[in-house]
């Protein structure tokens, strides 16, 4: 049950009205987090820059969905586990893939790598150890990504936390259980 109510966009208005409309242009829909995001425009704004900003990412569009699947599942946050597996099916991942990246894991030794560091952020709040990071380079990854790694995790965790408080109506697909 909702604790923070969701904005009607046809209700909205100020800039919440505006950011609404622009969702719905560039989405097509307007997701229940974005309607309860819109109480502050400013949280809204910041959610959807950084989004914006990581589809000009260095990472791939599969890779940024596997990681957003790790994070949302470490973080045991539903909505985004539902949101991201309806999202990685539209970026070609498999049932498989979905299934694994929850997991924190991928039999591609390179995604597998940057999925574990993903998972380690968040249950260690930032803090890897140098060998984590020497993996990861090891794996292929420049700082750019690694940096791109950290801002992903930050910004699904803030996805998480924030629909968790707000106990936000899932508006996916339900997610299928996780093996």
């Amino acid at each position: 049950m909702p604790r923070i109510k969701a904005i009607n966009p046809k209700q909205a208005t100020g800039e919440a009205k505006q950011l609404l409309a622009d969702v719905k242009d560039k989405f097509g829909v307007v997701s229940n987090l974005a309607r309860t995001l819109a109480n502050s425009p400013a949280a809204l704004k910041g959610y959807l820059a950084l989004g914006e900003a990581m589809e000009g990412s260095l990472l791939p569009a599969k890779l940024r969905e596997q990681i957003a699947l790790t994070v949302s599942e470490s973080n045991g946050c539903n909505y985004c586990v539902a949101a991201h597996c309806a999202i990685g099916k539209t970026v070609g991942l498999s049932d498989n893939e979905l299934t694994d990246a929850r997991q924190s894991s991928s039999p591609d030794t390179k995604v597998d790598v940057a999925l574990r560091l993903a998972k380690q952020l968040v249950e260690d709040r930032g803090w890897v150890s140098n060998e984590a990071l020497n993996r990861v380079r090891r794996a292929g990854y420049g700082d750019g990504e690694i940096a791109e790694i950290v801002a992903i995790v930050a910004w699904k965790t803030f996805a998480n936390y924030f629909n968790q408080v707000a106990g936000t109506d899932v508006d996916f697909p339900a997610a299928p259980e996780a093996r």
